[in-house]
């Protein structure tokens, strides 16, 4: 696991959009798995940047890690309606490239099965964005005694909740689970980049750079996979000893 730390946000978002647009320059059908929040809204700006200056989506594929259950792609506050604004309509990406779960099909189980069948017929995931949580999830996965490895219906926490509900006009219309990834799909990438910002992220970030599996602390899982970048800005730096 490699940590980058960087003065602050700006510099955070153009850290993560250049490991991006390398990916994309050395093979230009490159697997991209996306998150979503208010992390990586500045990288996907300079990725529309670079779009603008060039930079070809044509033959990227993605999947996003997770999706709301009961919100439609329509619904300002779905990630579908999120990935769009910030980057989907912005570039000249194939929208039959894109895959984002679907939190309103009849049959979500099998739109999960489906969903990881989906990636590996990709060849899997090249590189894969991750943000963290405040308690140290990635994608929706929670904390817990046991912790789930293929896509899946996640119940939300109430921390995650909370934290999530700045998007939303009041908390109680957060939506209480989503779809999302599981932590085996998302150790099978071949990349994985994950970015924090803020102090508020500084406690899981800490936790993680520990030399222990903690499923308290799903993303210390991330230990195990072979390339993992991480990119800081010094508020979710500050309780980082790398020495």
């Amino acid at each position: 696991m490699k940590f980058i730390v960087t003065k602050n946000y700006e510099e955070m978002s153009k850290a993560g959009a250049d490991i991006i647009i390398e990916q994309i320059k050395s093979k230009s059908s490159s697997v991209l798995g996306l998150a979503t929040g208010g992390t990586p809204v500045g990288m996907y700006k300079h990725l529309v940047e670079a779009y603008n200056k060039g930079l070809d989506f044509s033959k990227i594929v993605t999947f996003n890690l997770d999706e709301y259950v009961g919100l439609k792609p329509d619904n300002p506050q779905s990630y579908r309606y999120y990935m769009d604004k910030n980057l989907f309509n912005n570039v000249n990406i194939n929208k039959d490239n894109i895959h984002i779960p679907s939190g309103i099909s009849g049959n979500i189980d099998k739109e999960c099965e489906e969903y990881d069948e989906s990636i590996s017929k990709m060849g899997g995931i090249d590189l894969q964005v991750l943000g963290i949580g405040r308690n140290g999830h990635i994608g929706f996965n929670e904390p817990g005694d046991t912790l789930k490895v293929k896509t899946h219906v996640a119940k939300l926490s109430q921390n995650t909740i909370k934290a999530n509900s700045r998007f939303f006009n009041k908390i109680e219309d957060v939506p209480t689970s989503a779809v999302t990834m599981g932590l085996g799909s998302i150790m099978k990438s071949k990349k994985i980049l994950l970015l924090a910002s803020g102090s508020s992220k500084a406690q899981a970030i800490a936790k993680i750079a520990e030399p222990i599996i903690d499923l308290k602390v799903p993303a210390s899982l991330l230990q195990l996979h072979p390339n993992v970048v991480v990119i800081l800005d010094e508020g979710a730096a500050s309780m980082l000893n790398l020495k």
